[in-house]
């Protein structure tokens, strides 16, 4: 393996580390994944509206 390649090597196992570990949350735990997710939404959701308060307030 050149020396190049390891990194790589690392991303993909960290990768694959982060998906089982969200799988093994969504089957252990659905209620609280299911919360999180929805404050993920939520928080993109006013993040836009901030957005769109921004853009409007910049082109008025």
């Amino acid at each position: 393996m050149e020396l190049q390649e390891a990194p790589m090597q690392v991303k993909k196992v960290v990768t694959y580390l982060a998906v089982a570990f969200v799988v093994f949350y969504l089957f252990t735990k659905p209620a609280e994944a299911a919360s999180a997710v929805d404050g993920v939404i939520n928080g993109i959701v006013k993040g836009a509206d901030q957005l769109a308060v921004f853009v409007t307030q910049v082109l008025s």
